[in-house]
């Protein structure tokens, strides 16, 4: 709503449903008196707000649950996001309704703005519905066709990977990353179709945990899935299990992790940043469980007894090396 219609906008709506308790709010209200609006409309004086896009930046009001965006054709589809945003900041469930003059008075851009907010409303959808702005705005200069190509030609990731690699190139610095470690662990770990049926789900749900960067950001989406899908089967669990080891593995620049009958097999990276005087002590300490089969493979054995708790003694080992800057 604009700030020169908008009383006629409350009038309207008055009309419409009299038994409703409309109050206005936008920039170019006094600071006090907006405050004070925004106090009442907190403390529930008051169930319907009416207001410009001031809404869309820091309003936290878990009671409210609903939003009509009038004439959302002409939100950008970041704006559009932050305005959703505002809303379902409890348990209650909420709804955003996007008012447009109907599909044909409006452009093709902006058709593709809102069915790219119908198609996202997960939470943590913010970094995907940003990669879809991209696509839909244009990208600029920088990444845009007045450089050599376009990043839709190799995706957003891919190009600007290859432009941090070639900014280093320049300065002549070599681009160091971790290795993307080969695990063989023995593990049935997939998602079953039975859990989540829907392929599109279970391929994005793989290339989501593919790509987690620690043990934190790992448990965060483990427990995402089970409030969205349920309890966790056991194939889902060692899933879980799997890329947790790999999250641990690529923070020390282990190459491979190899399970066999009696003992762990680690591989490590010839640049791996692992403190070398931490894991010399601690092989030093257990000389009958580490040896080194090679200059970068190191073999730990299991006591007899203890096979069964292989898995979690690879972990205690990955979290324990220290790794250097």
């Amino acid at each position: 709503n604009r700030v020169q219609d908008i009383l006629d906008v409350k009038k309207r709506l008055v009309d419409l449903v009299p038994e409703a308790k409309v109050e206005v709010g936008h920039g170019q209200m006094e600071e006090g008196k907006l405050e004070e609006v925004m106090i009442r409309f907190v403390n529930r004086e008051f169930n319907v707000f009416l207001s410009t896009t001031i809404v869309e930046s820091g309003l936290d009001i878990p009671s409210a649950n609903t939003m009509v965006v009038n004439r959302a054709d002409t939100f950008g589809l970041a704006q559009l996001y932050q305005l959703r945003g505002r809303i379902g900041r409890s348990n209650l469930r909420a709804y955003a309704y996007l008012m447009i003059p109907g599909q044909e008075a409006i452009t093709p851009r902006a058709r593709a703005r809102l069915a790219v907010l119908q198609r996202y409303t997960d939470l943590g959808s913010g970094f995907k519905i940003a990669a879809h702005d991209l696509e839909i705005r244009g990208s600029g200069n920088l990444l845009g066709p007045e450089q050599s190509g376009h990043v839709a030609a190799v995706g957003y990731e891919l190009y600007t990977r290859l432009l941090e690699e070639a900014i280093l190139d320049v300065k002549g610095e070599v681009r160091r990353e971790a290795p993307d470690p080969e695990l063989q662990l023995k593990l049935s770990a997939a998602i079953p179709e039975d859990y989540i049926p829907e392929t599109t789900m279970r391929l994005t749900l793989y290339k989501r945990l593919a790509s987690v960067a620690d043990e934190a950001e790992l448990d965060a989406l483990a427990e995402e899935v089970h409030d969205r899908f349920g309890k966790l089967p056991e194939a889902v669990q060692n899933l879980i299990v799997v890329m947790r080891v790999k999250a641990l593995a690529r923070r020390a620049w282990v190459r491979m992790v190899r399970l066999e009958a009696r003992r762990a097999v680690f591989t490590f990276d010839p640049n791996s940043p692992v403190q070398v005087e931490d894991l010399t002590k601690t092989i030093a300490r257990e000389p009958e469980r580490f040896r080194w089969l090679a200059p970068q493979e190191l073999a730990m054995n299991f006591k007899a007894g203890k096979e069964g708790a292989a898995i979690e003694s690879i972990q205690k080992f990955l979290a324990g090396l220290r790794v250097g800057e």
